[in-house]
């Protein structure tokens, strides 16, 4: 993966960028000029870093907030198959920019985490989710609309892997994005993660998913990314990404 330098001015990729970001986190982003993003409680992050990333690891853990968008999320149910090695999108994440707009910790995340009903009319299970943002709210959208899915669907809906855990991503030292509470896990008896198989004879890891598209597009619709459009795939494994769903 190519490295990307710190710049004086944007480009045309930069200026969509920015205003993807900007309309997403409106209550806590002002602007972006001069490589910095500026935030309303008067602080900045950098934009673009001056770090030189030769390899995709590299890139996962040294991420600038730019860095996550070197990936276009493939909106809908064309995506390619088998997804190219390391197209990752979303899972390319700045741990401090996801800090300063859910929470540093994990008690000051704790303290924006509201009940959604998970399946009210089906389920009625009570989760907790970031309220910022609108994550909570959207959840719950999702929520409402996969209720009314055919009843032998249920069965990917039931037993979820949870929502909010401070925690490290399993094998690294990057946050998950459960930490910030605005991830959650479906069924983890119907999903697939790629750390739980080996590669094959040429070192690559075989797409695997059983999870349904009627299920995946009403999380895209509210604002949700998948794992399961990774190569690194996560299929049980959604979060809230409204930056990368817009078009």
């Amino acid at each position: 993966m190519k490295s990307v330098e710190e710049k004086s001015q944007t480009t045309k990729d930069d200026d969509l960028i920015i205003k993807k970001l900007t309309t997403a986190y409106s209550n806590f982003i002002d602007s972006v000029s001069n490589n910095l993003v500026y935030f309303k409680d008067k602080t900045t992050l950098e934009f673009h870093n001056n770090i030189h990333k030769n390899t995709f690891d590299d890139t996962l853990n040294y991420a600038s907030i730019r860095d996550q968008f070197c990936q276009k999320y493939p909106i809908g149910r064309s995506y390619k198959i088998p997804i190219p090695i390391n197209f990752d999108p979303g899972r390319i994440r700045n741990d401090e920019f996801f800090k300063k707009i859910y929470g540093k910790t994990k008690d000051e995340v704790a303290k924006n985490l509201v009940t959604v009903v998970w399946l009210p009319k089906k389920l009625g299970l009570k989760i907790k989710f970031n309220k910022l943002n609108n994550a909570a709210a959207k959840l719950q959208e999702v929520s409402n609309e996969l209720d009314l899915l055919p009843d032998s669907l249920t069965k990917y809906l039931n037993k979820l892997g949870g929502t909010f855990n401070w925690r490290p991503i399993a094998g690294t030292n990057r946050l998950s994005m459960h930490s910030f509470g605005v991830a959650i896990d479906i069924n983890t008896e119907k999903s697939h993660y790629w750390r739980n198989f080996q590669p094959n004879s040429k070192g690559i890891y075989e797409y695997k998913n059983i999870i349904p598209w009627q299920i995946v597009a009403i999380f895209e619709k509210y604002g949700f990314i998948w794992g399961g459009k990774w190569y690194h795939f996560d299929t049980m494994h959604f979060e809230y990404r409204p930056e990368l769903i817009s078009n």
